[in-house]
């Protein structure tokens, strides 16, 4: 039996664009897989053998300044002039065993050009830039060592890290550190053979990256001479705690589901599936949480039955409103009523969850089914889907509005009509008084019109965080202005989002709202939980607006929002911001609630001090 050959898997890429008539990629350094055409006429194959020879030849030109020396191209060149004398014997209707001996010849030709250019390019093309990628991963290592030394701290409740950077700066290590690295550059930029990309940046840039280096390398030799020099008894927590780390099963659940996900990365159906990961790991959460809800209201509650120290501290502060709560909106001030509304908590995340896995089908092997999407967006339902979205807005009002100015209320309120009324112009929802499809337009002055209530809401938000900052230390002026500037982020939101797509913005805050108000603030969830739900939040509603990771699902038509026409760099802002509006909301709500939370613990400790 004779032994099968061996295929490189580049070969694959010509072989099958030949078989099924397609033109091979231009960058495909493969060559034809010979015996697959084997049962083609003679004339087929030299044809063949000639297309990849061609494709192979411009590529070598790209590829290498003295292509014309190269073993493979002369080669080429050769077979192609003894193909084009085969051809002009065959038009001439020569059918004697000469011609059939010089195709079999061009025939070989063409095999040694193809197998020497093929090598020649893989030659070329598998040369690393050595210097350049030791740069990058020295930069890597150092801010990775970084996080692992800050961990202590930023794990702690405090959740501050002080890292040693005006110290590390002014240090006689920095400067001679920085003459260090920049000698050595010069030296191998001017002893290279063969370019290398770091060589080719400018002076400006790398002298920014040796003197990165250089910091990371003394901040990172500052703290660990800190945290060797600590006395051993001390814990780096700032909580109080002695003895070092205990870990909640909270704890176990958010590091283990984080590293076990970025472990799952590894294996491309995880990645082609990674929303079934985020949906298991947030119902897990939800489970976890509901029992830290139970643990704290109920074995807690009868373990202290005689105190009201805990009691107190569940309502809701009613000195200096800018953690507004939405209880007293809706006139719930007694402390039984937030216990269940803390119950109710994770099952009504999980029900938002689960129905908003149901709207948008995504992924690979569930994509081509219907979903609520569909039926929603079909014209026989679009008075359910105008519904659907009137109530979304109002909720979406509600839940946004309290932590506002008044101006900021009224912007937002025309804002979301305005969002409305861009939808019904272009034809998905319709107004109560329309009969039939109505005039549909592209919506630009809809949409134009949200845009100035957008940049209103965003100005006022920027200018009470920069009177915060500069004029007066106002940590209330400070935390409303984050708000306004989150507000501005939600309409400009909602005016992008297609309306079948509200209601997963609605779910999005009325789960920020609940768990803020409930869990995270109630159940006292230090900086770090905190960071991490959001987090997992974040990538889990990343889906939910009905994303994947393959660019087919990415909505370019948000691009052309109140456009008349392309324009690349708002077209590129507006679909950026549609497709990871989940994560970028919920970011901004942890900083959002991290201030807030900030201000709370500075308030409630200044009678302390008096």
């Amino acid at each position: 039996m004779e032994k099968p050959s061996t295929v490189e898997q580049v070969d694959l890429t010509p072989t099958l664009a030949l078989g099924l008539g397609l033109p091979i990629s231009q960058n495909s350094v493969g060559r034809l897989i010979q015996p697959v055409v084997d049962e083609a006429s003679l004339r087929d194959q030299l044809r063949f053998l000639h297309l990849n020879g061609h494709q192979l030849s411009y590529l070598l030109k790209d590829s290498m300044p003295a292509y014309e020396k190269e073993e493979g191209y002369e080669q080429f060149r050769v077979a192609e002039k003894s193909h084009g004398n085969w051809v002009k014997l065959v038009v001439e209707g020569n059918t004697s065993e000469v011609l059939t001996n010089m195709g079999k010849k061009v025939f070989k030709q063409y095999l040694e050009a193809l197998r020497a250019m093929s090598e020649a390019l893989s030659k070329q093309l598998g040369k690393y830039d050595i210097y350049s990628m030791v740069v990058g991963m020295v930069l890597v290592f150092q801010l990775l060592l970084l996080l692992l030394l800050a961990m202590p701290e930023a794990l702690s409740s405090a959740s501050e890290v002080d890292l040693p950077v005006s110290s590390a700066l002014l240090s006689l290590p920095f400067y001679l550190l920085c003459l260090l690295l920049s000698s050595v550059h010069v030296l191998v930029c001017t002893s290279a053979e063969s370019s290398c990309y770091f060589c080719s940046l400018s002076w400006g840039l790398v002298f920014g990256a040796v003197a990165l280096s250089s910091a990371l390398l003394c901040i990172l030799v500052s703290m660990a001479a800190r945290r060797g020099g600590k006395p051993p008894g001390k814990s780096p927590s700032h909580g109080g705690v002695s003895g070092g780390w205990s870990l909640s099963e909270l704890d176990i659940l958010l590091l283990a589901g984080t590293a076990g996900h970025t472990l799952s990365l590894s294996a491309s159906s995880f990645v082609e599936e990674e929303h079934q990961v985020w949906y298991f790991l947030l119902n897990t959460l939800c489970l976890v949480v509901f029992q830290d809800v139970c643990r704290k209201y109920f074995r807690e509650r009868r373990a202290n039955f005689g105190s009201l120290e805990d009691e107190d501290y569940l309502l809701p502060s009613n000195e200096g409103d800018a953690v507004a709560s939405p209880l007293a909106d809706l006139g719930v001030t007694d402390a039984g009523s937030e216990k269940w509304l803390a119950l109710a908590t994770p099952p009504l995340t999980l029900a938002c969850c689960r129905l908003l896995r149901s709207l948008n089908q995504t992924g690979v092997q569930w994509a081509h089914l219907p979903d609520l999407g569909h039926w929603l967006n079909s014209f026989e339902h679009k008075m359910v889907l105008s519904l659907f979205a009137a109530l979304s807005l109002a909720l979406i009002y509600f839940l946004v509005q309290r932590r506002c100015s008044w101006v900021s209320k009224i912007a937002l309120a025309l804002g979301l009509l305005g969002v409305y009324s861009y939808r019904a112009a272009v034809g998905n929802v319709v107004f109560p008084w329309q009969r039939g499809g109505g005039n549909m337009s592209k919506g630009t002055v809809e949409a134009r019109f949200v845009y100035v209530f957008v940049l209103g809401i965003l100005f006022t938000g920027s200018k009470d965080l920069l009177r915060s900052q500069v004029i007066t230390a106002d940590a209330r002026l400070k935390s409303r202005g984050l708000w306004e500037i989150y507000s501005g982020m939600v309409l400009l939101v909602a005016l992008l989002f297609r309306a079948h797509n509200l209601p997963v913005l609605c779910c999005c805050l009325l789960v920020q709202t609940l768990m803020a108000q409930f869990i995270w603030k109630k159940l006292h969830y230090d900086a770090a939980q905190t960071t991490i739900m959001h987090y997992w939040f974040g990538q889990a509603f990343f889906y939910f607006q009905g994303n994947s990771n393959s660019i087919a699902t990415v909505d370019i038509s948000v691009g052309f929002v109140g456009l008349e026409s392309y324009i690349e760099a708002p077209a590129f802002f507006l679909t950026a911001l549609s497709t990871y509006a989940g994560p970028l909301l919920w970011a901004a709500h942890l900083v959002c609630y991290l201030s807030s939370e900030k201000r709370s613990v500075t308030v409630h400790s200044a009678p302390s001090h008096q």
